[in-house]
């Protein structure tokens, strides 16, 4: 008896409808001055490795790889901004602008001790 009565609430629970998830709600875009901001950043970065790459050889690869930050930020700027991005992406989007700016401006900082000034 018991068992019946399992497999019947079992039955009785899978033939319930299944609401669907509320769709996520994007997040807020980045404001364009502190994209601006990473830009000029990256922008600075590039200019002064690439600088400093004239005189110090070893430093010609970091130049152009440094190349690609700028767009890598515009890329993720026009991902976050697509209307048919989801809110996922657009987070991410937003997530790795910021870490690409965050990492021009440790790159930055790290170059008097390669030997830039």
């Amino acid at each position: 008896m018991t068992r019946g009565l399992l497999v019947l609430a079992l039955v009785a629970g899978c033939s319930k409808e299944r609401e669907a998830p509320a769709p996520a709600e994007r997040p807020a875009a980045i404001p364009a001055p502190e994209v601006q901001r990473g830009l000029d950043a990256c922008a600075a970065y590039v200019a002064k490795v690439c600088a400093c790459a004239q005189t110090a050889p070893d430093l010609a690869e970091t130049c152009t790889l440094a190349k690609s930050l700028p767009e890598a930020i515009e890329i993720g700027k026009r991902v976050a901004a697509y209307p048919s991005s989801t809110s996922e992406d657009a987070a991410q989007a937003a997530s790795s602008i910021r870490k690409t700016v965050k990492q021009c401006i440790e790159q930055t900082a790290q170059l008097p001790s390669r030997g830039c000034s």
